[in-house]
């Protein structure tokens, strides 16, 4: 794991998160987070405020599954001087604590990057699974 102010593109910090959930390390987590980032989770409510709430979304993962799997693809970056945006695809996968495998569901990533002391740090996320108009349920069937 990387130590803080080594994130020197929104890439290398998304690796860090990616390698921070499957260790299942909430304090390498919370690195990567500005402390008033604002997420847009699947799970309510509409909004998580600030670096707390958007690790108590984590650490319930953390305590469903015993191995955490996470995975990205197609991931794209436009970065400014100090502000980038990125957008891709991410899954959730791995062992219960039950013992149960899943291999969990492809949904979309938005990610807005502040760069703050050299590091590019997470202002606001987004994760969303389409949903089929005539029934107002998820489909979260799809892959990339």
């Amino acid at each position: 794991m990387k130590t803080r102010n080594s994130f020197q593109s929104p890439a290398e910090t998304v690796e860090q998160i990616i390698e921070a959930l499957r260790a299942k390390d909430l304090d390498a987590v919370r690195r990567l987070y500005t402390p008033d980032v604002i997420s847009f989770d699947v799970e309510p409510p509409l909004q998580h405020v600030g670096v707390e709430a958007k690790l108590a979304n984590w650490s319930k993962v953390f305590t469903f599954f015993d191995e955490v799997g996470y995975e990205l693809r197609d991931l794209a970056f436009t970065v400014g001087d100090e502000i980038a945006f990125g957008h891709g695809f991410a899954r959730l996968s791995g062992t219960l604590a039950n013992g149960a495998t899943t291999p969990g569901m492809w949904v979309r990533v938005t990610y807005c990057m502040r760069k703050i002391n050299g590091d590019w740090l997470i202002a606001h996320d987004q994760v969303s699974v389409p949903f089929d108009v005539t029934t107002g349920t998820g489909v979260t069937d799809l892959t990339p």
